[in-house]
């Protein structure tokens, strides 16, 4: 059985505002930027910390999901870079309590749209052959399996984030055929098995935060071989499972890059 936790001192001291549709269409492009703002924030320096602290704990769920996969040798039906999102959603409503969840899937979904921010801004295209799928669909796909687990507790939430309401109607649905999937996985690793393995050296953020998530996870999960959670430089802004060690790889380089993200939303 996952335990829920508390976290006294994640507090959100911005209020979130998107516009009614926060992904506006462009006359012969895909979406532009996510309008966003935030209001008046008390201490910028923590809201910019809670919110990579967020975006890393979802990218590492998200690496993990990858490890379930490989080292459960689970049937992937779709593309697994999608399968890998709805896990770490999942982990996210179910690994902390509700107040907390909620502040980190705002962070996380508006990971996504910063992204959809910085490739608007730089001049880029939609990757539409990449394996991940486009930013604004992971938003909207993260923001809809959040609500789908608890609509009544979480209208606001998707009226913040801008669901549309025929997205919305069949958000219950998909969150419950996503748990009915990934659960029996959850529930397998928490029985007998190896704990995961941090490696990183240095003091920063990302450091501390994946070294206490996976010294926490450990009392979730085994797994069925050694799995190790690697920080360390890799030349670029990325995270990634490494199925030859096994390891989850989280790169340096992204804590900056995701700072970078912050600053677009403001």
């Amino acid at each position: 059985m996952i335990r829920r936790r508390a976290r006294s001192d994640r507090k959100r001291c911005v209020t979130l505002v998107l516009q009614s549709n926060p992904l506006k269409r462009l006359t012969g492009l895909g979406f532009c930027a996510v309008a966003v703002s935030f209001a008046a924030p008390a201490n910028a320096q923590s809201d910019e910390d809670l919110f990579v602290e967020a975006n890393l704990l979802s990218i590492f769920y998200h690496e993990l999901g990858h490890a379930a996969i490989d080292l459960l040798q689970l049937p992937v039906f779709g593309q697994e870079e999608d399968a890998a999102d709805v896990a770490s959603i999942l982990l996210i409503d179910a690994l902390y309590e509700s107040e907390t969840a909620l502040d980190l899937a705002y962070d996380a979904a508006s990971g996504f749209a910063a992204e959809a921010i910085a490739r608007e801004e730089g001049g880029y295209d939609v990757a539409w052959w990449s394996e991940h799928g486009p930013d604004e669909q992971r938003f909207y796909n993260s923001v809809c399996l959040f609500y789908g687990a608890d609509p009544e507790g979480r209208e606001e939430f998707a009226e913040d984030m801008g669901l549309p309401e025929e997205r919305a109607e069949t958000c219950d649905y998909e969150y419950e055929l996503a748990a009915d999937s990934w659960g029996p996985v959850f529930d397998d690793l928490a029985g007998d098995g190896y704990p995961m393995v941090f490696s990183g050296q240095g003091d920063s953020l990302t450091t501390d935060l994946i070294a206490a998530e996976v010294e926490a996870l450990n009392e979730d999960f085994a797994w069925p071989v050694s799995l190790t959670a690697v920080v360390e430089p890799c030349g670029e802004a990325n995270a990634f499972y490494d199925p030859s060690g096994p390891e989850v790889i989280i790169c340096t380089e992204f804590e900056p890059h995701l700072r970078m993200l912050f600053g677009l939303l403001d």
